[in-house]
């Protein structure tokens, strides 16, 4: 019964999304079941074939070596704090930030992760049959994160339509970077990461297509290759490498921070008018029946909705934290439900990282098309984080 809710659950999701969708009569369901064929496939051999699981495997142990690796430099400025059994999260999950956005950028500037992402977009290009640039844009966003990718492709924005704009803008909210993976590891499994992230991106490109079909003709189905002009000398960059990991240190730490005192205050407010009531408890309730639709029931389908809840509100590290003092509590299927749909950066301040990025690469003007669909971005992140968490579902229980 909860494996047809299941099923029933990706169907009602993309229904939905349909239904919001203003270009109903253009949408091109043939590329987007060719999609769906490969997220299966995918799921199946990631989580149902000991190949997949010996390469889960191999991923979570490099990344586990990448998080060591920071870990030195970090006991080195920290020795006090490190030698601590119960590093918090400060130190175990923001801070290796820094060496894994330099470790990524040292595989940018050899050629290496361009390579990949150029191969493994042609792959998704070729068997979807939808744009070159979008295609290789979702496997972009895997590697190098939302703003970051649309940074790489500046160029090539200011030359599309604003349909494209915008679908370039609906696919960000689904993305996570290579860089904040090792965070991630400390929190919750890393199978249902690693099967995370390649189904959001073929999930974004689903629901981008759904909410806004665009067509694009072969002149304009184009990647953007930037000069070598552009490329700065090998020390410059893992230095500015660097500072870009102490940035988004400090950008996550002051969100964290931020978000959690906010949420105790709306809390505190909420309890003057009704006792006990809080924001939790209020999403609780909203999400509850696509928590249902992801097979879950009882006690487990309410936590997971707060959990949904949580992350949209604040973001993914905070319901993170709480679902890590949880998993020994949850069964396998709630598990899997639970971290494949926080494993994205589908919240409010994702949509204004995303303004923010088209307003500095692209004219004013431009970057309005952001301004002016903001729920259809709500939209495609909540759909995109719930059709993952119902693919990944099928195959746990």
């Amino acid at each position: 019964m909860y494996f047809l809710l299941n099923i029933l659950g990706l169907i009602v999701v993309t229904a939905v999304v349909y239904l919001f969708s203003p270009y109903k009569k253009k949408v091109k369901w043939r590329p987007i079941l060719s999609l769906i064929v490969l997220e299966l496939l995918i799921t199946w051999f990631m989580l149902g074939t000991k190949i997949g699981s010996w390469v889960i495997n191999q991923i979570g142990s490099f990344f586990t070596w990448l998080v060591e690796c920071a870990s030195e430099g970090i006991s080195f400025a920290f020795p006090s704090a490190m030698a601590n059994p119960t590093v918090d999260f400060f130190f175990s999950a923001l801070l290796p930030i820094i060496f894994v956005v330099t470790f990524f950028d040292i595989l940018s500037y050899f050629g290496i992760l361009p390579w990949i992402i150029d191969k493994i977009g042609w792959v998704i290009s070729k068997a979807s049959r939808l744009p070159k640039l979008e295609s290789f844009f979702s496997i972009q966003m895997m590697f190098l994160g939302n703003t970051e990718a649309l940074a790489v492709i500046r160029q090539q924005l200011s030359a599309v339509n604003d349909r494209r704009l915008l679908t370039f803008g609906l696919m960000s909210m689904s993305s996570i970077s290579g860089s904040i993976i090792g965070s991630y590891l400390a929190m919750v499994p890393a199978t249902y990461v690693f099967t995370a992230i390649p189904l959001n991106c073929l999930n974004a490109l689903i629901i981008a297509n759904i909410l806004n079909p665009v067509d694009v003709t072969k002149e304009e189905d184009i990647v953007y290759v930037p000069p070598k002009e552009e490329k700065k000398d090998f020390f410059s960059t893992i230095s500015n490498s660097m500072l870009v990991g102490m940035n988004m240190v400090i950008v996550i730490l002051a969100m964290v921070i931020g978000y959690v005192a906010l949420t105790a205050a709306l809390n505190g407010i909420l309890g003057l008018f009704i006792q006990g009531l809080t924001i939790q408890s209020i999403f609780s309730y909203i999400f509850s029946p696509f928590a249902v639709l992801l097979g879950l029931t009882g006690h487990d389908a309410m936590y997971v909705a707060q959990l949904m809840g949580i992350k949209l509100a604040t973001n993914e590290f905070i319901a993170m934290s709480d679902l890590k003092t949880q998993l020994d509590s949850l069964p396998p299927h709630t598990i899997a439900v639970a971290t494949t749909f926080l494993t994205s950066f589908a919240n409010f301040s994702t949509v204004g990282m995303i303004y923010g990025t088209y307003n500095s690469v692209l004219s004013g003007e431009k970057s309005a098309i952001i301004g002016k669909n903001v729920w259809k971005l709500f939209v495609s992140g909540i759909a995109v984080s719930l059709l993952s968490a119902a693919m990944v579902g099928l195959f746990v229980w």
